[in-house]
């Protein structure tokens, strides 16, 4: 018995097929690493309010292009990972005030982005991270006096 794999002649086994990552999974990944990110912060970790602490995120991935290897620059296919589509994201989080703000920020775009190459194989084409709203110490307690 044979199955239609197996009468395919010119294309090894390897080669077929296609791996697909879907916009869910980049998302949930990416919303997990920069909270892991957000959470080394614990100065500005503590003013968040729990239930504000998941950033959103909105991606949009397409497959990568076709790439030949044939060239005489062409990297050796051992040690190299396939690079399986390109993700775009914009993650939206809550802070704490007074915090580093830049360089939470930057440490959400430098995880992401490594991340989403190791776990996934994604390139990070495109990530914007906007700061939705900034909780202060001083909010929470609406009897003291404000401060200016």
């Amino acid at each position: 018995m044979t199955g239609e794999a197996d009468r395919r002649p010119g294309i090894p086994r390897g080669e077929r097929g296609a791996i697909t990552v879907a916009d869910r999974v980049v998302a949930k990944i990416a919303s997990q690493v920069a909270r892991e990110a957000l959470s080394r912060f614990t100065e500005s970790a503590g003013r968040v309010p729990p239930g504000r602490r998941t950033p959103r995120v909105t991606t949009a991935v397409r497959r990568a292009p076709e790439r030949n290897t044939a060239g005489r620059d062409a990297e050796p296919a051992v040690g190299r990972q396939a690079v399986i589509g390109e993700a775009r994201l914009r993650i939206t989080v809550e802070l704490g005030y007074p915090s580093d703000i830049g360089a939470q920020c930057a440490a959400v775009r430098r995880e992401v982005t490594e991340r989403l190459r190791t776990w996934a194989g994604m390139e990070v084409s495109d990530l914007a991270v906007s700061v939705e709203r900034l909780h202060s110490v001083h909010a929470r307690y609406p009897d003291q006096e404000r401060v200016r």
